[in-house]
């Protein structure tokens, strides 16, 4: 009973860990540029003695959904998003780069360009810093202009473009701060890229197919459990009849 119990064990983990995944998709379905993450499950068969039908679930690299988000008109001067396919450049935390589609950027306190989760926005020589400014413009082609603090409108400096990039999405993989990251090297920038401005891209969870997967899922751990206590029930039957004997 105890080959039982450790199938329908394994099998409850992975499916926890599916559950994990859905709901984090669930969590971030109103967050701008974020692709949804999908689990997945491969079957392993348990080598040994007797009859081969002992299978374990095991988890299998997780997937992401490169679908596209709907738009969103916003009227900000600092949301952009991409137009198509690409991504914008940012600084990770360790002082590496990632990729994100969530285009929602502000000004911190010393003057640099970030995302709305903190990560700097890279340009073509690192991290975007703007002078002291009256208002900000970023053009379709990612060519960051202000009209400098105490001149006239027409006035405008071109301080920066943002490193839009188009990396190949099977080199793209999801991290768990929500950015993506290709295996070796870095992105170079495409000229091509476009972004939209005064608009920002929506989540590309679908919320009624997320909360039926939950449901799914849920179902499928109440399985497991189910499992796991008919071997103990059938463990303490056979307990019984030795006993009797």
């Amino acid at each position: 009973m105890d080959k039982m119990i450790y199938v329908a064990m394994n099998g409850a983990r992975e499916t926890m860990r599916a559950q994990t995944v859905v709901s984090h998709n669930v969590a971030n379905v109103s967050t701008p540029g974020f692709r949804a993450l999908q689990h997945s499950m491969q079957s392993a068969p348990i080598p040994g003695q007797g009859f081969a039908s002992r299978i374990n679930a095991v988890s299998g690299p997780n997937g992401w959904n490169a679908a596209s988000g709907s738009m969103i008109n916003t009227g900000q001067e600092l949301d952009v998003a991409i137009q198509g396919e690409g991504w914008f450049a940012v600084q990770t935390a360790d002082g590496g780069e990632a990729y994100t589609r969530a285009g929602s950027l502000r000004v911190n306190a010393s003057r640099m360009l970030e995302t709305s989760s903190g990560h700097l926005v890279l340009g073509n020589g690192g991290p975007i810093s703007l002078p002291p400014y009256q208002s900000v413009e970023i053009g379709r082609d990612g060519q960051v202009s202000i009209i400098p603090q105490g001149q006239n409108p027409d006035t405008v400096a071109e301080v920066d473009r943002l490193k839009l990039v188009n990396p190949p999405i099977e080199e793209l993989t999801a991290g768990g701060d929500g950015l993506f990251r290709l295996a070796e090297g870095q992105a170079f920038a495409d000229p091509a890229v476009r972004v939209n401005k005064g608009q920002l891209e929506d989540s590309n969870v679908n919320p009624s197919a997320a909360l039926v997967q939950m449901i799914e899922i849920s179902r499928h751990y109440e399985m497991q459990i189910r499992a796991m206590n008919t071997a103990e029930e059938n463990d303490e039957a056979a307990t019984r009849l030795m006993q009797m004997g």
